[in-house]
């Protein structure tokens, strides 16, 4: 899916003369209708054309592609010209003549001299590329290829099996995990021999993306490509959680009290068995604690909660390096959530505690394919039920659902003890959702719509963005209708989950940064920055993009007047896990909200809208050890909550420096607090807590390897 959503392709249609193959390739949704396609000619001359289309929940890209390969198997020259997701233009060029190299795109252009073999790594490409480097890559004895602008592509085999197409055809393909782009290694199914190709890719819980003819080898792929991946992160998650058995004191910790959103005294926290026991004034006794952690009076944060997460296997590290340790998954295909969440409980994946919201879609051309999808009311009841009885507290309705239906499917999961929330079904006000039950709205662009769309206005495509961009800007928030609409969210207790952060792209142009990414650019692998300037909108000329920044300010400061008329705000991001949540409080507090008040939100709020405050959103006797040591005072300065030094959740010590090593990531923090076992005087648990370079005794990552 990551490169579904980055790498966009084109449509079918018919190619030129003199040509030699054409390889085409299906894309099928796991509920098993064509989403896609890409088709591949691959010319007497040497030349190779892509056309490739993708929609999925009434968006999508489309491109046409070509490229020509030099001697050594790697690009010589490359172009791609269509739509990204969201409809912004891709126009994009590289050529290499001898050691010259040069590039440009809508966001970007350079140059550079290179020596031996080296390929250009599009922003926008469809996965035949990907195809290109499998084989560059199996000719390379080292198994790694030179990247343009700058990184290092890196390949290995994880495993083979034979499979057979539908028409009794029988072949080899090897599983193949790339590393070097992007957070997270992709995986991709390859042809065998001598020149490898690409066969397929295979997205658990999304989509699939097979030679045609071949789309019945999917399940048997899937099963081996999950063995292989749980593998590689059982193994992560062995090297990164630490575990802490027996009693552990953190000594020395300023904690942050999520109800009064405030600071108290220096206290030391007690932990046994992934819970608190106690906390104490600093410096209290310590009776045969088996570790003993120096906060060194750190600020220490309850645990955080995303509240508009989509989880998957390899995005956890990313919430454990930033202190989220409750996501509330809002659309995940069923059984690949269920599986993590058991391997998860079983501490085989580096993970946050996940809250599961049931997703219900109606069909239509424009539907998402996650969850359930459902044609009638029956349907509807059917699918309350399966996520009622596996305990999921929440329900979330999205764009298709048939409106007709709406409010008996409301009354019912109500009846099963859920909660419902959503995007507004196409042909509803947001007004409507609210009368029908709706007890949350999911991002500020379906807030917003309220006061934009009629009963016609088809909401299920890009509209849900355009018309916000484009008319927000003129809305009066003064007006009688709005005024009257925060009031009732107030008087309801309607939570807002705005995710701000995500809908920043509504007023980014192609090569400047995007403003959630900015405070995280210089941190991030070049290949991953590199993607943060590409714009997502198609803007046209300098007036659009002024009324889209003006309608977007408006946004901002919409969230901070319902915020101050007692409407609940939670913290979502439906965006790069972790980071992003920083970037939502900080948009928070550009709202009008204090820096406590944010981390309030992100704390208390969590767990409050979770159905979780038993045991999460503060640090308290009893409650689950969830929390966050960071360097600085974020109720002060909300980017210090950027700065996490350590992580301790499900009784695992986790250090964000180590992991942003394994990703690449130039930390926010250099040292971590230090970890003393029982053997060693307690006293020395005060030797300066901030130190990197001090030796970390047994429970560090030295110690663990």
């Amino acid at each position: 899916m990551k490169r579904l959503a980055v790498l966009p392709l084109a449509l079918a249609a018919a190619f030129g003369a003199h040509a030699a193959t054409t390889t085409r390739y299906l894309i099928i949704s796991e509920n098993q209708k064509q989403i896609g396609e890409q088709v591949v000619e691959r010319l007497d001359d040497g030349l190779t054309k892509v056309r490739f289309i993708f929609k999925n929940n009434g968006r999508g890209p489309e491109l046409t592609e070509q490229f020509r390969l030099g001697a050594d198997g790697v690009m010589t020259e490359y172009s791609v010209k269509g739509n990204s997701t969201f409809g912004a233009v891709v126009d994009e060029q590289f050529s290499r003549k001898g050691d010259q190299a040069e590039w440009k795109s809508t966001s970007e252009q350079g140059r550079k001299t290179v020596t031996g073999p080296a390929t250009y790594l599009p922003l926008n490409s469809s996965f035949e590329v990907v195809s290109m480097t499998i084989t560059a890559l199996a000719k390379n004895p080292g198994g790694k290829l030179a990247l343009l602008p700058s990184g290092t592509l890196s390949q290995r085999e994880l495993d083979q099996v034979e499979i057979t197409s539908a028409s009794g055809q029988k072949q080899t393909v090897r599983l193949l995990a790339q590393t070097g782009v992007g957070l997270s290694p992709s995986f991709f199914w390859a042809t065998a021999g001598d020149q490898p190709r690409l066969f397929g890719v295979i997205m658990p819980g999304f989509a699939n993306m097979l030679e045609e003819g071949w789309q019945a080898a999917a399940p048997a792929l899937a099963a081996r490509q999950k063995q292989a991946e749980n593998k590689m992160l059982t193994e992560v998650a062995a090297k990164l959680q630490h575990p802490l058995t027996g009693l552990t004191v953190v000594r020395n910790a300023r904690i942050f009290d999520s109800e009064k959103a405030s600071v108290g005294q220096a206290s030391d926290i007690y932990l046994l068995r992934g819970r608190i026991t106690s906390v104490q004034p600093a410096g209290s006794p310590v009776r045969e604690a088996d570790n003993v952690i120096d906060a060194a009076g750190r600020v220490v944060l309850p645990g955080l909660f995303d509240m508009h997460g989509h989880v998957d296997r390899w995005s956890g590290a990313l919430n454990m390096s930033t202190g989220v340790t409750s996501v509330r998954d809002m659309g995940n295909d069923n059984q690949q959530l269920q599986a993590m969440l058991d391997e998860t409980a079983a501490g085989k994946l580096l993970a946050p505690q996940v809250v599961p919201a049931g997703f219900l879609e109606g069909e239509s051309p424009f539907s998402a394919n996650n969850g359930f999808v459902i044609k009638d009311l029956k349907g509807a009841k059917d699918a309350v039920d399966w996520y009622a009885e596996r305990g999921y507290p929440q329900l979330k309705i999205y764009n298709s659902f048939p409106k007709a239906i709406l409010k008996d499917t409301v009354a019912y999961a109500h009846s099963r003890g859920m909660r419902v929330s959503g995007h507004i079904p196409a042909g509803l006000r947001a007004q409507e959702a609210l009368d029908a039950g709706y007890d949350e709205i999911q991002h500020i662009n379906q807030v917003l719509l309220n006061f934009l769309v009629k009963p016609d206005t088809e909401t299920r495509n890009l509209n849900r963005f355009v018309l916000p961009a484009e008319k927000v800007a003129d809305l009066d928030f003064n007006s009688k209708p709005v005024k009257d609409f925060v009031s009732y969210l107030a008087k309801k207790q309607i939570s807002i989950d705005p995710t701000l952060s995500a809908f920043a792209f509504l007023k980014q142009r192609d090569g400047d940064i995007n403003e959630p990414y900015v405070a995280v650019e210089a941190h991030m692998p070049p290949d991953v920055a590199r993607g943060f300037r590409v714009g997502t909108m198609k803007i046209d000329g300098d007036a659009q993009l002024k009324r889209y920044e003006k309608s977007y300010a408006k946004m901002v400061r919409f969230v901070g007047i319902l915020y101050q008329a007692g409407v609940p705000i939670v913290a979502g991001t439906d965006d790069i896990p972790g980071y992003t949540l920083h970037s939502e409080l900080a948009l928070l507090v550009k709202a009008g909200l204090t820096p406590a008040q944010a981390l309030q939100v992100a704390t208390r709020n969590g767990a409050r809208y979770t159905r979780t405050s038993h045991d999460r959103g503060s640090i308290t006797s009893g409650k689950l050890a969830d929390i966050v040591l960071v360097d600085g005072d974020p109720t002060k300065n909300i980017e210090d909550v950027r700065k996490v030094a350590a992580v301790i959740t499900r009784g695992f010590l986790i250090y964000p420096q180590e992991i942003d090593a394994a990703l690449g990531i130039a930390p926010f923090v250099i040292g971590a607090p230090q970890v003393i076992k029982a053997a060693t005087p307690v006293a020395a648990a005060y030797g300066g807590g901030n130190d990197g370079a001090r030796a970390r005794i047994e429970g560090s990552a030295g110690k663990h390897d």
